[in-house]
Order: structure tokens, then C-alpha cells, then sequence
């Protein structure tokens, strides 16, 4: 009886078991699942019939079931262990030789020499050289050293699972005791990564070079890609001698990119943490053009990880260069499209494919600016009241433009570049608040938008409010002090105090019933970001580009269009238009010579992601080489154009012809620009939408097609 019971028992056990089981077999079956290589297949046959025949007798206890468990896992992690698919690092390899140290992956090596820290990279056999390390590696405390001079150096493998690197630490240099250095190299498919920290005590440093610059040709087929303003090519050998060196956000790199390209080889140079960043490019009259970043430190330090991207590609090109760049910026979520941006902001389509009329009321000389006009002084003071432009608009619309954009100057109490950031009330010659309300409704009356323009940078020292307190501070306590405007000598508003100015003015706008839809805030999307060392209110770059950014938010939250002077990349994505964008001319922007090769960097970049208006004068004109008609450059580029009162029949007709086309394609991106026929005088650019421009700057024809 009992025994009958003991089996009973038994039974009962297995069937409470059984589903427990049948989840093991389910698991087993898909073990069956996981690849092994092919000498391996009769051990894993066996293996998984040796659990087959386990899950056969089943389990009657918790002590089986676990036994049963643990041994599917044992199988299980036999498989992993030699699955012939499994997760694995990065290939590649790190390798200390003789003379170097080397990175190897598929298709690229690089190597960082040991006796002088010269560097070579053979991308798939593309061969290219670093300059070695030089005496002004490191500039810190009023000194200048190499990275040689550090008597402690060290190189090891670092791989983060997706690359291949290693890092440099480079300590104890005699004339900066205490301050060490890492150096991060990493290689990831056709890129590198480099990476810079510091170990630092001071607040001394003035400069770090370093990657330094690739080992250039004399050569036509050796081009360098700057975005110079809105950009160009430097040929190895062009005669004309060009030079920059300045941080990012500025003419000389309006973008945080170059490239270089040996043939259809290239190498793009992306600087990643660009606040603090910038680069300098030195060619001599026939070249060769060498070019390397600059890393300027943040309130005397580096401070933070500096990173720089190299991508090497054998078939490149400068427009392929462009649009790696604007998948960066895309990849970081700083890309906002005018679609997106005309949501935000329902006024911006009051502006799309509308020209730009620029109106000035008041520009007042002092004698103490550097502009003072000292043979004529009665040019000093150039005035016409708001009604006097009102009359200008309406001859305008009687002229055939329909719709346009109006940016006042010299609206404030002093006129133009004058006083601020205290330029209220407005000033009482051009009319007063009543004669600027008289001209905002005369711009409504006629379907023109009405913006003004405005500054927060520049700090007069006439501005009723000025305070040393308030300046922007160099780290060895000196201020920027210059003369040149119309107001005279200023310094510069420390950024943290903007966005309140910028409040309390056009507050005020609001207060007096002036129904202002635009603001420009002057040089913010030109002048490189700045910082202060004031105790009280320290500021970095990074801080500055914040505050800058507030203020344009500040006026896009009242459903202002904001612009600003030239389209800085950090603001691009604030910003719904910038007042040119055009090439480098030498030796001015005012009807100069060309620098290098013009093409349209920025438009293959941010086309459809901000307004940008062009002259459209037939002879130069600012930003536009002396011997190039503006207004073919701004049919080219799909801009806005400008337009002003006493434009001749011809001339209106050809700014709506431009208008129609900004209008067509603003929300279409540059896809394609070719200088044709091996010529830099015959050019197209080719839209998303399929539309194509070309210009023959000779000839002075352009072809839309298809035609509108």
C-alpha cells in the first residue's frame, strides 16, 4: 500500500513538473539555433542529445528540475563561447615597433612616430603625413614648448569596443611643472578621433596645436577646402597668398570644418567641440597651403575634452565634404530645417521669397570715432525721418514689389551704432515714437514686414548704464577698447547681461504699441564667442553662445523673425535669416579680388535652413568679387535678393525674377554645385526638387530650369 502511495506520490510530482519542462525543451530547441563552425558540429550534435535524453526522464523534484537547468546552461554557454557569430571588439590591433607606435583595422593604419611625433595615415593605400611636433605645441605662461619636451611619455592600447585606439600621456615638462596632457587617438572605420585632455593647476594657457597640419603639396590637384566665409577652394599652387587664423564662428571658418583633397583622395577635418576651437591656414604666393587646428583655452584652461574627427575617403570631393558636414549637424540634432523653422515662427512666411529692402534713418558721427569725417564734417549727421522712408516704401510697391522684408537702422535715441545697448526712447529727430508708429503701420499696410535692427555686443561707453562691472574681462584683467563706430569708444557687454537689455527694450516697443515683427541683433552671428573673467560673473564661450542663443529665443517667443549679421554655425539653428553670407574678397569685402576658388560651402550645407539675401548690383559688391554681377551669385544660390527705393524698372524686374526663385526652392536642399568645363567662371547648382541654375559669369546669362 504504501509503496502504491510512494508512486502516486511520484506521479503527481512529474505532472506538477511537467509545463516547468516543457519550457526547458523550448529552450533547448533553440539552442539548436545558435551556429558553430563546421568542426564543431558533431559536438554540439551530441550535446544536445545528451539534454534531449535529460529532458526525457523529466523532473520530480526541485533538486532534478535545477539539475536539469543547469545543465541546458552548461550547453548554452559552450555555444556562446564558440558561436560562429558572437559579439567581439572592434577589429584591429595596437602595436609598439621600433620607431613607432601603430593603430592597424581593415583599411587604414596609423602611426605616430617616436622620435618626433610625426604621424602618417594609409587609408586603402592613400599614404598621408602629419608634421612632426614643433617648439610651439603648447603655448602656456608666457612660454612656448613642444610635446617632446615632456620627460615622461607614455603610449598604451585604449579601445572602446567600437574602435581601435590608443593614448598618449605626456607629463613632466620642465617649464610647465604639473600640468600633464592626455592624447586619445581612436580608429573607426575610414576615421579618426582624436581627443585632448589636461591635467592642469594654472590658468595660464594661451594655445594647444595640435593634431598639427598635414604635409601639403605644391600641387593644382592638392586643394584645400575652407569655409572662408561662404567658402573656397585654394588650389596647392595658386599664386594669391591667403591666410586665416581665428576661432570657429567667425569669417575665417564660418563652419568648424576643412578638408583637404589630393586628387579624388580626401581628408576632412571636423573640429567637435568647436566653442573653444579654431584653426589657422597659411599660403604663400604659390603655395603650398598648410592648415591645422587650434585649440584656445577656456578662461586660461582647457578644461574639458577637446575632440577633433578626421574622415578619409578615396572618392571625395568638396560638395561630398559639405554633405558629411551636414550629416554631422543632423547627427547632433543642431540642423533645423525652414519648414521647421516656419512653424515655430508663422511670421517667417511673410519673409520666404520676399526681397530685403534696408532702410537707415539716423548715423551720427562722433568726434572721437575712428569714421569720423574730418574733411566733410557735415557728413557726420545723415538723417531722413520714418516719414520720409514710409514714402520710400510706397514708392517701392507703386515700383512693382510686392512684398519685402524692411530692416530700419538708426531708429534709437543717438542713431545708428550709437549708445548701446541704452537706445531707447526712440529718437525724437527721425520722428519719435509716434513717427515710428506711423512707419510700422505704413509697412503693414503694404504686406511688408517691419524689423529693426539692434545690438548687444558692442558697449558704448556713452550707453547711460555703462559700468566697468558690466564689461566682458580678459583673463589678465583688460577690456577690448576700440573707436571705430559711430558712437565711438566702446568695449564689450559681457553676454550675461544681454538677454536683460534685450527684454527691457523691446518691452518698451511693446509698451508704446509699435507692432515690430523682426529683429536683427548685430555681429552675434559673426564675432566669435567670447568670455570674461570678471569674479563676480565669469563667463565662458560656451556661456556666451548660450546667452547669445537666449536672446534670439527671448524674440522668437513675441513671434519675432530674428536675424543676425552672417550665419555663424552655432546659430544657424537659432536664427531664420542673416544679412549676407557671401565669398571673401581681398583686400576688403567691398569689391575685392576673389580668394581662391568661391563656391557655396554653406549653401550645400544650410540652404534650406536659412535665409540669406545677396547683393544684386552688376559689378561686385560686398562679399562678391569686383569682376562678378552679385545678382547671378544670388540666383545661383537661390537667395533673397535686395532691393531699395530708386531701383530702375530693369532692376526691380530682375529682383522678382530672384525672389520667385527663393521662394521655389527655399525649402530645397543645395544638392550639387560644379564650376563647368574645368572653368571657375561657368557654374550650377542642382536643388533637391531637381531644379538646376547655371551661370556664366562672362557672359552674364543664367538658365533656370525647369523654367518656374
Amino acid at each position: 500500500m504504501i509503496s502504491i502511495l510512494v508512486v502516486l506520490s511520484q506521479l503527481a510530482a512529474a505532472e506538477e513538473f511537467a509545463p516547468r519542462v516543457d519550457t526547458l525543451r523550448f529552450h533547448v530547441e533553440r539552442l539548436g539555433a545558435i551556429t558553430v563552425p563546421e568542426a564543431l558540429h558533431a559536438e554540439k550534435a551530441a550535446k544536445l542529445a545528451e539534454l534531449e535524453a535529460l529532458l526525457a526522464g523529466g523532473a520530480a523534484s526541485e533538486d532534478e528540475y535545477k539539475a536539469l537547468y543547469l545543465a541546458i546552461d552548461g550547453v548554452r554557454m559552450w555555444l556562446w563561447a564558440n558561436a560562429a557569430e558572437a559579439p567581439r571588439e572592434a577589429d584591429g590591433s595596437f602595436a609598439e615597433l621600433d620607431d613607432r607606435w601603430q593603430l592597424e583595422t581593415p583599411g587604414m593604419i596609423l602611426s605616430l612616430m617616436k622620435a618626433d611625433f610625426a604621424m602618417e595615415v594609409n587609408a586603402d593605400g592613400h599614404v598621408w603625413r602629419f608634421e612632426p611636433a614643433g617648439k610651439d605645441d603648447i603655448s602656456k605662461g608666457g612660454k612656448e614648448f613642444s610635446l617632446l619636451d615632456a620627460a615622461r611619455r607614455t603610449v598604451e592600447p585604449f579601445a572602446p569596443g567600437y574602435a581601435v585606439g590608443m593614448m598618449i600621456t605626456l607629463a613632466e615638462f620642465p617649464d610647465a611643472p604639473g600640468f600633464e596632457l592626455r592624447l586619445c587617438a581612436t580608429l573607426t572605420g575610414r576615421e579618426i578621433v582624436f581627443e585632448l585632455a589636461a591635467i592642469e593647476h594654472e590658468r595660464d594657457l594661451a594655445m594647444i596645436r595640435w593634431p598639427k597640419a598635414l604635409v601639403p603639396k605644391q600641387d593644382a590637384n592638392f586643394v584645400s577646402v575652407i569655409p572662408r566665409m561662404q567658402g573656397m577652394l585654394l588650389p596647392g599652387n595658386w599664386p594669391q597668398a591667403i591666410s586665416g587664423a581665428d576661432l570657429c564662428n567667425s569669417r575665417s571658418f564660418y563652419m568648424p570644418w576643412w578638408g583637404q583633397l589630393d586628387g579624388t583622395a580626401g581628408v576632412m577635418t571636423i573640429l567637435e567641440t568647436s566653442d573653444d576651437a579654431g584653426g589657422e591656414y597659411q599660403h604663400p604666393e604659390g603655395g603650398p597651403t598648410r592648415i591645422a587646428p587650434r585649440w584656445y583655452p577656456s578662461l586660461g584652461q582647457v578644461r574639458y575634452l577637446r575632440t577633433v574627427r578626421y574622415v578619409f575617403d578615396t572618392d571625395t570631393s568638396y560638395v561630398k565634404m559639405a554633405k558629411r558636414y551636414r550629416r554631422y549637424v543632423q547627427e547632433h540634432g543642431d540642423f533645423v530645417s525652414l519648414a521647421e523653422k516656419r512653424v515655430r515662427t508663422p511670421g517667417l512666411d511673410e519673409v520666404i521669397g520676399r526681397p530685403v529692402v534696408h532702410l537707415g534713418a539716423l548715423y551720427h558721427f562722433v568726434q572721437e570715432a575712428s569714421l569720423f569725417h574730418k574733411d566733410r564734417i557735415e557728413n557726420n549727421h545723415s538723417l531722413q525721418t520714418f516719414d520720409q522712408l514710409a514714402e520710400g516704401l510706397r514708392s517701392l510697391k507703386a515700383a512693382g514689389i510686392g512684398d519685402a522684408y524692411v530692416h530700419l537702422d538708426g531708429w534709437g535715441f543717438y542713431g545708428y551704432d550709437n549708445g548701446h545697448p541704452d537706445v531707447m526712447p526712440v529718437g525724437e529727430e527721425q520722428g519719435g515714437w509716434d513717427g515710428l508708429r506711423r512707419f510700422a503701420a505704413t509697412c503693414e499696410e503694404l504686406g511688408y514686414l517691419f524689423a529693426v535692427h539692434d545690438q548687444y555686443r558692442d558697449f558704448y561707453l556713452n550707453a547711460v548704464s555703462f559700468d566697468d562691472r558690466l564689461a566682458a574681462v580678459r583673463l589678465d584683467g583688460s577690456r577690448e577698447e576700440t573707436s571705430t563706430w559711430c558712437g565711438g569708444p566702446q568695449t564689450i557687454l559681457n553676454p550675461r547681461f544681454a538677454p536683460g537689455y534685450v527684454r527691457r527694450n523691446h518691452d518698451l516697443f511693446a509698451a508704446q504699441g509699435i507692432r515690430v515683427r523682426g529683429a536683427y541683433l548685430d555681429v552675434f552671428a559673426v564675432v566669435p564667442l567670447e568670455e570674461s573673467t570678471l569674479p563676480a560673473h565669469p563667463i565662458t564661450r560656451s556661456d556666451c553662445a548660450r546667452y547669445r542663443r537666449d536672446c534670439f529665443d527671448l524674440l522668437r517667443a513675441r513671434g519675432y523673425v530674428v536675424s543676425s549679421e552672417e550665419p555663424a554655425d552655432y546659430l544657424v539653428r537659432s536664427l531664420d535669416l542673416v544679412h549676407h553670407g557671401p565669398y571673401a574678397t581681398y583686400p576688403g569685402l567691398g569689391g575685392g579680388d576673389a580668394c581662391g576658388i568661391p563656391v557655396p560651402l554653406f549653401n550645400l550645407v544650410y540652404h534650406d535652413s536659412i535665409l540669406l539675401p545677396w547683393e544684386m548690383g552688376d559689378n561686385g559688391g560686398w562679399g562678391v568679387p569686383k569682376s562678378d554681377a552679385a545678382w547671378l551669385h544670388c540666383l545661383l544660390n537661390a537667395g533673397l535678393p535686395y532691393v531699395g527705393p530708386g531701383a530702375s524698372p530693369e532692376q526691380i524686374a530682375l529682383v522678382n525674377t530672384a525672389a520667385a526663385l527663393a521662394q521655389r526652392l527655399a525649402f530645397q536642399e543645395m544638392v550639387d554645385h560644379e564650376l563647368l568645363d574645368g572653368s571657375v567662371r561657368r557654374q550650377r547648382t542642382t536643388y533637391a526638387d531637381g531644379t538646376t541654375v547655371t551661370v556664366d559669369l562672362d557672359a552674364r546669362t543664367y538658365v533656370i530650369e525647369p523654367e518656374g
